[in-house]
């Protein structure tokens, strides 16, 4: 069995480095390794070549997204890692998710600052079109401790089989950086193409290194790509019909930016999805609208079993609250 491993890097150097340690400590290690280089600037790429990467140079910051596509394109392994400069593996990671034998896979991840805590377990969306990255920032515990077949897995430490992306495509180069993941994963439900969650496999994530969590570009990232999410994947007839949960959805999570004081990079993002809905319509892959009910039917069941069994957060509470169904 071959594993590309694909590291796309803006800087960094020092966390590129540990991820490096904990490749070369894998029981399945990866028989290709590819950086791709944002335009760093602190000496990550050269750090990369002698530790053995072959490194490809995007000349630009050009976002997660085309990075990872310029790496899947350049690879040459069976299966193909996707792993964020900003992880560190256990040294079984790769070998659990390759044992799985489905199309892709993810691990438990856990918070680098406080390994007690769950930063990502996999991802779920709901009708108005925001994504919940499962578990993040909960305890971990026993919610966490079930494999679970899963439509979309977050790409800070997944792998893929080659043919997935043969089948589905590659990432949404438009969205640059954040919920090309989702997108690529509401892709995959629409075929059939499952993937698992293993908790056994353990990874630790420092998350949101290069700009931050709340940064005003990160902001207004999300919130253009998630009006892209629904412009992309929503027939008209669920834009009709989700059109209030859509409306609850979008407003809560801009009072979310506005708390952490990025209300005004919030509206530069709604403003811009809204400005190129139509081109993202254009260029979707939209689902039968009962078969895309029925996805996030699931989805939306899981996110309440897990906020049920680990406390609320005030967000899915009223989100529920307001959009229907309410928060139990």
């Amino acid at each position: 069995m071959s594993i590309s491993a694909i590291i796309p890097v803006w800087n960094g150097r020092d966390l590129l480095a540990r991820l490096l340690d904990t490749l070369d400590a894998q029981t399945c290690p990866a028989t290709e390794l590819l950086v791709v280089d944002n335009g760093s600037t602190d000496g990550a790429p050269d750090l990369a070549r002698r530790r053995g990467a072959r490194v490809i140079a995007m000349g630009r910051n050009a976002g997660f997204a085309p990075a990872v596509n310029r790496g899947i394109a350049e690879s040459r392994g069976e299966w193909v890692a996707v792993l964020n400069s900003d992880v560190e593996l256990a040294p079984d990671y790769l070998e659990a998710l390759a044992d799985t034998g489905a199309w892709f896979a993810t691990g438990r991840i856990l918070k680098a600052a406080a390994p007690h805590r769950i930063d990502a377990a996999f991802d779920a969306l709901c009708r108005g079109a925001t994504a919940w990255r499962v578990g993040n920032g909960r305890e971990d515990g026993p919610a966490f401790a079930s494999a679970q077949v899963i439509w979309s897995a977050p790409w800070t430490a997944a792998l893929f089989r080659r043919e997935l992306f043969q089948r589905v495509g590659v990432l949404e180069e438009s969205f640059e950086s954040y919920l090309e993941d989702v997108d690529f994963g509401l892709r995959c439900a629409r075929l059939n193409l499952t993937g698992q969650y293993v908790p056994g496999a353990v990874a630790w994530h420092r998350g949101s290194a290069a700009l931050g969590r709340w940064h005003p570009d990160t902001v207004r990232h999300i919130a253009r790509n998630q009006l892209w999410l629904a412009a992309r994947h929503y027939p008209r007839a669920c834009l009709v019909r989700w059109i209030w949960p859509i409306l609850v959805a979008q407003l809560l999570w801009g009072g979310l930016a506005l708390r952490h004081g990025a209300g005004a990079a919030w509206v530069r993002g709604i403003l811009q999805g809204i400005r190129n809905f139509r081109a993202a319509r254009q260029t979707g892959t939209r689902s039968d609208p009962e078969l895309l009910r029925g996805i996030l039917a699931g989805h939306e069941r899981l996110i309440r079993q897990f906020q049920s069994s680990t406390g609320y957060d005030l967000y899915w509470r009223l989100y529920f609250l307001f959009a229907g169904g309410g928060a139990k």
